[in-house]
């Protein structure tokens, strides 16, 4: 009775336009307009067209690179930045994981309008930031180049999302008992060695459900590039992702013509790459982080 309502809101706005998604795949138009089934032919075209294979391996690719930079960068960050919270005696800790989380609360439109502005060779403040430091030579349009449109982007969402790891890494080193570390100092281990052998083993499943959590909000990233360079995901498709690939394909944009059962393909797709990712990580992860516990 209790669970009723939260399984009907998230059947009928969740589970319910997810399946409808997924059919609709297998569908496409007559000549008539009418919904005909056709199998797996729209996902024949998104995978082996010539015209349409090179905008979803790259879009594939393209996400990949975000990804990759995110867990080389912002949880390895979250990881240093909540150890170093997590020790007693630091001043203005409160203070510091604030200002750090506050990012993760603004709206991703603002974000993007705000380091536009930072980073726009015309009107931007960047250079002259750099030029403070002696970097100003440095300073390049790396937003409207095609080598660094993509880096560019995903670390503007690292430093918006860090916040995100960090809290999470830190209430897990807050759960270690106390009486393991103290027990180790006792014995004469060094707090380095506290860290890698006591502290880093005990939060391996958090840092596994990082891990998830960076993946799949990853592939499922879509407002950031949208709002910074819109639809088109320029300079020449270099930030294309499989979010504005999909937005394209389902609903148009511009001069192209939207599909929403050819969307609705590359949804399925999407969703098959996040359901495997998140399957690999169960399998091959979860099971070890649970017999380690144990």
């Amino acid at each position: 009775m209790f669970l009723a309502p939260a399984v009907i809101v998230y059947s009928l706005f969740s589970a319910l336009p997810l399946v409808q998604t997924l059919a609709q795949g297998f569908f496409s138009a007559d000549d008539s307009g009418k919904a005909a089934f056709v199998g797996l032919e729209n996902f024949r075209t998104i995978l082996l067209d010539p015209d349409w294979s090179a905008g979803f391996w790259n879009a594939m690719a393209n996400n990949a690179k975000f990804f990759c930079i995110h867990m080389l960068l912002q949880n390895p960050i979250g990881l240093l930045l909540a150890t170093l919270f997590s020790l007693k005696g630091l001043r203005g800790a409160r203070t510091y994981r604030t200002l750090i989380f506050l990012p993760t609360l603004l709206s991703v439109v603002i974000i993007g309008f705000i380091w536009q502005l930072i980073l726009s060779p015309l009107w931007g403040v960047g250079e002259k930031l750099m030029g403070f430091a002696g970097l100003a030579e440095w300073f390049a349009p790396w937003m409207g180049q095609e080598e660094t449109a993509l880096a560019t982007l995903s670390m503007i969402s690292v430093w918006q999302y860090i916040g995100m790891p960090m809290m999470l890494i830190y209430a897990a080193l807050l759960a270690v008992p106390e009486e393991i570390v103290e027990a180790a100092h006792v014995e004469g281990a060094s707090a380095l060695r506290i860290f890698w052998q006591i502290k880093l083993p005990l939060i391996y499943p958090t840092l596994g459900l990082v891990t998830i959590l960076t993946f799949v909000a990853n592939f499922n990233a879509f407002d950031l590039i949208y709002s910074i360079k819109g639809a088109l995901a320029g300079p020449n498709y270099s930030t294309d992702i499989l979010g504005t690939l999909f937005y394209r394909t389902f609903f148009g944009y511009q001069a192209q013509v939207g599909n929403a059962y050819l969307g609705s393909a590359v949804a399925t797709l999407m969703f098959l790459v996040i359901l495997a990712g998140v399957g690999i990580y169960f399998v091959g992860v979860q099971r070890r982080l649970t017999r380690f516990a144990l």
